[in-house]
């Protein structure tokens, strides 16, 4: 079961994480992480969203190290890096608020609030498909517009 979840949680970390490297580094921690605590599961049912969780969190705190990483111990970064730092995350907000209403709210409520699918459709009156057809395309439109090519 490990083995054949392998490919999903990969295609899921690069999504996520910033390199393909971290990617493939956080899916195997996350598998095995599944793999020790897999007896802890009380529902076969949540398995799924349970190892996604597990990846996206691997993936954060990559990231949190490498941003940790980044800055000298007992410094405060410099002006130009915090300036830097609310650019890009200026332009991450801009490429938000760009979506369409219902890709914005998807998108939010499922990558930044990290609500489950089911909740998010049940919450905005979507089947679990139509949610994630609009997850992917608000994912495919924000990743387009923060590489400059035109949107899909």
């Amino acid at each position: 079961m490990v083995h054949g979840a392998h490919p999903h949680v990969r295609r899921f970390a690069d999504h996520l994480c910033a390199s393909p490297q971290d990617a493939e580094d956080a899916a195997q921690e996350a598998l095995i992480v599944l793999y020790r605590k897999i007896g802890s599961l009380r529902a076969a049912a949540a398995l799924a969203s349970w190892m996604f969780r597990i990846v996206r969190n691997e993936c954060l705190r990559r990231a949190r190290r490498l941003l940790d990483d980044g800055a000298e111990p007992g410094l405060a970064a410099s002006a130009e890096d915090e300036v830097l730092r609310r650019l890009e995350a200026e332009r991450v907000a801009e490429a938000i608020r760009a979506l369409p209403d219902v890709q914005r709210r998807v998108l939010i409520m499922r990558d930044v609030l990290g609500h489950p699918g089911r909740a998010v459709a049940d919450a905005l009156g979507l089947s679990t498909a139509a949610m994630k057809s609009h997850l992917h395309r608000a994912r495919t439109a924000v990743r387009a517009r923060l590489h400059g090519s035109p949107t899909v």
